[in-house]
Parts: structure tokens; sequence; C-alpha cells
């Protein structure tokens, strides 16, 4: 396989190229004349910072000059070209890299108290003895009470084999325990859920692609072909993208050899292709990807390589349309540029970028204009330009020009997936409310079986209420679930799942409420009633 060697967004570290450097050392002898004149572009930038520096009647922080100078040039070029400062690099390259070095939990603040939600399974504090509930009270003798969610992530992280004393309070001892975790390295994981739909249908879902994905990814597949899976769905919805090459690995399980999977021109016109080896482990089962508006990136190439050559069958709505290519440039002082260097291709020549020639503003409002073009309620609302009309192999018309537009339409269930929903779980409110739920019994509910929850356990009207009277403290608003009430137990439940038994719970109890899976199913016993 031909490897490429750009990646698409959310990229860390890698691909560094030439460095680009804002301030220096002046003359300031003759400020005036010489500062201007130079015939390096580069040059007045770094000269006009140092002249503000040194000559500018009061204090001024240049670095934040520097951030809006930078941010200024990258809004003249497209929207996916980016600045991203120090302060956040670390915590994207840890995200993109699949891991961090730390003790292994999930927390809470509740209280002024940092409180543990879930430790990670295996992780540092999981080997220790630390369970959910327990109330980390000092670290190395040091308080943690009132302590910001920043400072307590630099407090708990630390060098990989360095050891923390940690001292905890647990309901029902007498005493506060004391805990010596070593930390060491915590997996972000990417790969969110995996099993079995049917007896025969295997689910992955993927949040993004970062180095760790392929490897989780074969790890679920392998499982889950031991388990009966010679179908399966891959559920590509909400990722944002990644790294390309794992796309494309990815992309070359499903693909007989030598197949073109994605192809990229940079504006030197040269052509990168990659194409498919004879190692996939799933060349011949039945495959459905789910998409959706939020699908971007390598998601897309992983989708568009997949229908462009006639391999298994796209679900969902139309995705993001975003078909460009980024590489990243560190500047030297913990902040970095991702930088557009070449657009992708699909197999079939699509290029599924959309336009951004209205600005930036106008780009990111796409999701309000689809909403009110009623084309994710409607499959006959989407646009589609006949300029950009390509066909497959085995003949089946293909559009580009913004995003991958599925082969099978599911629209948008607004119980669901509503805006109330979508901005309390984003906020984290069902999450917190579960917690201080779980809290007020904890022995009931770990004395429940995983199997006997999902099964049995129904989520009261009274929690309902509770809920809603947390909501009006925290969000100091008048929040009734009248219109889904049955949506919202469905979150609940998947939220307390998700406390309780970790990996894939939350997804499994959600899915068996979600319109696409539910459509992916019905296809997926067609296929067999007519095979």
């Amino acid at each position: 396989m031909s490897k490429l060697k750009v990646y698409i967004p959310f990229i860390i570290g890698l691909a560094v190229a030439a460095g680009i450097f804002i301030g220096g050392n002046l003359d300031f002898g003759d400020t005036s004349d010489k500062l201007f004149t130079s015939n390096s572009k580069k040059d007045k930038l770094n000269r006009l910072i140092d002249y503000i520096d040194y000559e500018y009647v009061e204090d001024v922080n240049t670095d934040s000059i520097v951030d809006v100078t930078v941010n200024g040039i990258l809004d003249n070029l497209d929207p996916h070209s980016v600045y991203i400062p120090k302060e956040k690099m670390k915590r994207s390259a840890e995200n993109m890299k699949g891991n961090f070095v730390g003790i292994g939990i999930n927390f809470y603040t509740f209280k002024d108290t940092i409180t543990v939600i879930k430790t990670v399974e295996n992780g540092p504090s999981d080997k220790a003895g630390i369970k959910g509930g327990d109330r980390i009270l000092e670290a190395n003798g040091k308080s943690l009470l009132g302590e910001t969610n920043d400072s307590l992530v630099e407090t708990l992280r630390g060098k990989r084999y360095s050891e923390v004393k940690l001292k905890v309070y647990r309901k029902g001892e007498p005493k506060l325990l004391t805990f010596n975790v070593t930390r060491d390295v915590v997996p972000i994981k990417s790969v969110d859920a995996a099993y079995m739909l049917t007896e025969d249908l295997g689910y992955i879902k993927i949040n993004r692609f970062a180095e760790s994905t392929y490897k989780e990814f074969k790890k679920a597949l392998k499982r889950l072909k031991k388990e009966g899976a010679n179908s399966l769905v891959l559920d590509l919805r909400e990722n944002p993208g990644g790294f390309l090459e794992i796309a494309v690995n990815i992309v070359d399980e499903f693909l007989e050899d030598n197949k073109l999977i994605v192809y990229t021109k940079n504006k030197k016109g040269d052509i990168e292709k990659s194409y498919s080896t004879s190692k996939g482990d799933f060349e011949t089962g039945e495959l459905f990807v789910m998409i959706d508006e939020n699908s971007a990136s390598a998601s897309e190439i992983i989708a568009g390589a997949l229908q462009d050559n006639d391999k298994g069958t796209i679900v969902g709505r139309r995705s993001y349309g975003k078909g460009l290519v980024q590489r990243e440039m560190q500047l030297g002082d913990g902040s970095a540029v991702r930088l557009t260097v070449s657009k992708y291709y699909t197999p079939t020549g699509r290029s599924i970028q959309r336009s951004y020639a209205n600005g930036n503003t106008d780009y990111y409002d796409d999701y309000s204009y689809r909403m009110k073009s009623g084309e994710l309620i409607d499959e006959s609302k989407i646009e589609v330009a006949d300029s950009l009309k390509y066909t497959t192999p085995k003949g089946k018309v293909v559009y580009g020009g913004g995003g991958i537009i599925p082969d099978v339409f599911v629209p948008l269930n607004r119980k669901m997936e509503n805006e109330t929903l979508s901005f309390l779980e984003r906020k984290g409110f069902f999450n917190n409310f579960i917690f201080e739920e779980i809290e007020k019994d904890r022995n009931y509910y770990s004395s429940i079986s995983r199997q006997d929850f999902f099964d049995n356990y129904l989520v009261e009207d009274n929690m309902i209420k509770d809920f809603e009277e947390y909501l009006k403290i925290k969000t100091r608003s008048n929040i009734v679930f009248v219109a889904y009430r049955e949506e919202v137990k469905h979150y609940l439940k998947a939220t307390i799942a998700e406390q309780l038994y970790g990996f894939g719970a939350y997804h499994k109890i959600l899915n068996k409420h979600d319109d696409m899976i539910d459509k992916v199913i019905q296809l997926h016993q067609k296929v067999e009633v007519e095979e």
C-alpha cells in the first residue's frame, strides 16, 4: 500500500514543516527607517511585533498580539487552517495520541470534593483499589478541597511510574483510606462500543481516528468475529475525523487487494495515492457504515472509499463535507498551526469539500441551513449538482461537492436527537445528576447485575421529577420534559449503565431506541431473507 504522508484534522506533532519565527533581535539604533526596509514578507511581521514590544508607550502582552495576528492570517485562508495556542496543545496532543499519563479516573467535583465517578478499567487507580463514589481529599499531603478541575488534573497527572499518595474517604469506612497509586499510561478510547446487535451482526462505534484507533478497531473486530459476526455495522456518526492514515488502514480491512482508497493533490499538482493490500480481515462480510451531518474528514474518507468501490451500504444522512488535508507545524513556544496543504479525493475522483466562499461564519452555520431546508428530515431536499456526478464501477451514481450522500437515508429523530437533550448531554448534566442519584444508594445499584439491569431496570417518573428539579437549580431555568419524557428516561438509563458497567454500556442502551440502528437491522434481515 502506498502510504500517505499527510493527515486530516486534529493532527499532533507530526510532519513538522520549516519553522516560523515571530520576534527576534533587532538593532533599535534606527527604528524608523530600518524596520520595514526588507524584501522579506516575514521580516515585516517580525519587525512590527518587535517594534511594539520595545517602543510602544505602554506595556503590551505581545504574545496575545501574535495570537491575534496568526488567527487573522489563518482566517483569510480556509476554515480548517487553524492556530492552536500552547495551553490547548497538550490536551489536543493527548487526545490524538490516544493516551495520557495519570491515575485513571473519571471524576466529578461534588460539594467541593473530587469524587470518583468510575475508574478506568485496569488503570492505575483500579489496580490500587479505588472505587466509584470514593472522595479523594489529599494528594501527597496537599488538600484537594475546592480546587478547580484544571488544577486537579495537573496535580493528579505526572511522570510515568511516579507515585502519588491519596487520602480517600469512602462511605461506611470508619477512617480515611490511603492508596499509593503509580501513575501510568491511561488510554483514551476511540472505540466507544463493540457488541453483537443480532446473532450474526456485529457493531463497532468509533468516535475519532487517533494513533491508537486502528489497534482498538482490530481488537474489537477480532472479538466480534469470534462471537459469530459475519456482518458488521461501523458507526461513524458524530465522528469529526483524525489521522488520514488510520482511516486508510481501517478501509483496507474491507477491500480486496489493490483497490484505490483515496488520493491527495497539493498546490503543485503532486498526487499521492493509497491502495488496499491483501491484509483485510473482513473483505467478504456484509458491511454497513452509518454517517450523519457531523461525520467529517476521516469518516468521510472511509464512507467515500467504500461507496466508490461498491462495498457495503452507507446509511444515514449527508456527511459534513470536509475534503481538505492539514499538516501540523510547531511554532516553537508550545503552540502550533495546522495548515491545509492538499485536498483529498475519493476513488471516483470526487472532492466532497463544501464551499467556504462566503466565509467561516456561513460555513459553520451549515447545520442550521440543513435544518431549515428540511434536508435532515426529507431526502429529496438534499441539493446535488449534475456537474459533480460520478459513477462507481458497478454503475451507482454518486455526487461530490459537499459531503457523502448515503445509499439509504434515515431522517433525524427529533425526539431522541433534539437540541435540548444534546445540550444536557454535552454539558454533563445527565452524567452529574446520575452520579448523585447513584450516591444515594450505591449498594443497591452495585447489587444489580449487568444483564438484569439491561433487561429489567426501569427509570421511574420520580427520577424525571428529580432531574427537572436538579436542572432548575443548575441552569436557573424551568426545563420540564413533556414532549420527550420517554426519551429522557432512555438517556438516564444509558448514563446509569455507563457509570456502573463502563465500556459500551451507554451506547448499548441508547441503540435500542435508535432509528438508524433499526434501519440497518431491517436491511440486514432483508438480505438474509433474499439469500
